[in-house]
């Protein structure tokens, strides 16, 4: 029975991705549920050490209890570790170790691997492996560095460089965790143009995807950027700049958040609220006292998400890209779509649709059943779900006040988010049945 399981699990690399995020989840939550792992005189149930497990492997920054005040030192080093993991992607954490032991990377692992990094070929993997590591853990190291020295104004040398270590992975992974209390994020930091410029480049850096990362290092020598790259440096800067412009109008007459600050103060808190929602969890701002309006438009960022590849959730960047360009051609009356002059196959379309449909069934589904467990308004709990299926981190406060019904469903949400309706939908797959006819063509009114 056990050999049939394991045989089972490793005959699809889906599996092997999906059932090692679970396994991992699982050891975070018997570590953070040791009394090591939290400070004296408090505890933690076994249902919020799960969530808890669960926000941090899955890069994602829900909490239902105060990272900062409520863990000792060696809950926050467990969260960091789970955090790095699940941003680089457990295959990729593998396959670094097997590298370094001298040992050699099996076919069924490099498939696996594959799928891990959205890669389209086995040619290259390890040594995207290596550059993988390298970008993250020299990113990490400077905006580390960075932050420490603004903490170090405020704190102890030491304190400044535990307080730079953690919110430098943290943020670069995208997570949204903290350790300045009572769940405040980094709003302190509202008026700090330093911290807001540090943070952004990070969750930019952190969201762009590694292969991305490799095409802009690798760009003096080679002049070229790949189709991928080009698709998501303009939706990113597109999403990101157009998305700060919303904000600024949408807030700017609210004096719940704009109104205390400067008009260069506004400026930085619009740039970081629309990098936030790549999925970095990271605020400055009271989510709860924007504007409806603002509020939505930043579900619909948060639903986009990251690119492929990266630290983040969502349906990506390059999803979006191929259903706007999809739309395009249709209205042109065009059969091909086309992206920076390269047709794209019909396959990767329906990819694209694919992803996007089962991302908003399972958003919708969600959002009733919270809506049904959870006394809180519909914003509150769309907001909710969609930060936590995209794993971003962004709360309006109901985290916190969730049922155990309602941690459950985020959960899966998160954990849904993290590995992906494509992966799952896979890996939950019997086999891959391939059709050895076609049926006749035939028409049904559309519109």
């Amino acid at each position: 029975m056990y050999k049939k399981a394991v045989r089972w699990l490793y005959a699809s690399p889906y599996r092997t991705l999906v059932f090692g995020f679970a396994f991992l989840i699982a050891v975070g939550a018997v570590l953070l549920k040791l009394p090591v792992s939290v400070v004296s005189g408090q505890t933690l149930s076994w249902i919020d050490a799960w969530f808890t497990s669960v926000s941090a492997l899955c890069v994602t920054g829900l909490v239902v209890v105060d990272t900062g005040t409520h863990f000792s030192a060696f809950g926050h080093w467990v969260l960091l570790i789970l955090i790095q993991v699940g941003g680089l992607g457990f295959m990729t954490m593998g396959t670094l170790f097997a590298l370094m032991l001298r040992r050699k990377v099996s076919l069924r692992d490099r498939l696996a691997l594959q799928e891990s990094l959205n890669q389209n070929t086995l040619e290259g993997l390890v040594r995207l492996v290596r550059k993988v590591v390298l970008y993250a853990l020299t990113i990490e190291a400077v905006g580390s560095l960075l932050y420490a020295i603004r903490f170090m104004e405020e704190m102890s040398l030491g304190r400044a460089l535990y307080y730079g270590i953690f919110h430098g992975v943290s943020v670069f992974n995208n997570a949204g965790f903290d350790l300045f209390g009572d769940f405040r994020s980094m709003s302190d930091y509202v008026s700090d143009p330093y911290m807001n410029v540090i943070s952004i480049i990070l969750i930019l850096c952190g969201s762009l995807g590694f292969v991305v990362l490799a095409d802009l290092v690798e760009w003096p020598q080679r002049k070229r950027l790949s189709l991928h790259s080009k698709v998501v440096l303009s939706v990113t800067v597109l999403l990101f700049v157009g998305g700060a412009i919303v904000i600024f109008i949408f807030e700017y007459t609210n004096e719940k958040t704009f109104g205390p600050l400067n008009f260069g103060n506004q400026l930085l808190a619009a740039l970081l609220h629309s990098a936030t929602p790549r999925s970095a969890g990271v605020t400055t701002l009271n989510m709860y006292d924007m504007r409806q309006a603002t509020q939505f438009f930043i579900v619909w960022l948060m639903f986009i998400g990251a690119s492929p590849g990266s630290t983040g959730g969502g349906i990506k960047t390059t999803s979006f890209a191929v259903l706007v360009a999809a739309v395009y051609a249709v209205i042109r009356g065009k059969t091909d779509v086309v992206l920076f002059r390269h047709r794209l196959g019909q396959t990767q379309v329906y990819k694209a649709i694919m992803i996007t449909f089962f991302s908003l069934a399972i958003l919708v589904a969600a959002t009733m059943i919270l809506s049904v467990t959870e006394n809180a308004s519909f914003m509150g709990v769309l907001f909710e779900a969609t930060s936590a299926f995209a794993t971003v981190g962004l709360s309006m406060g109901l985290t916190t006040e969730l049922s155990t019904a309602g941690k459950i469903i985020i959960m899966l949400l998160m954990f849904v988010g993290r590995v992906g309706p494509y992966t799952l939908s896979f890996a939950l797959a019997a086999r891959e049945n391939r059709s050895l006819y076609r049926h006749a063509e035939g028409k049904i009114i559309i519109g």
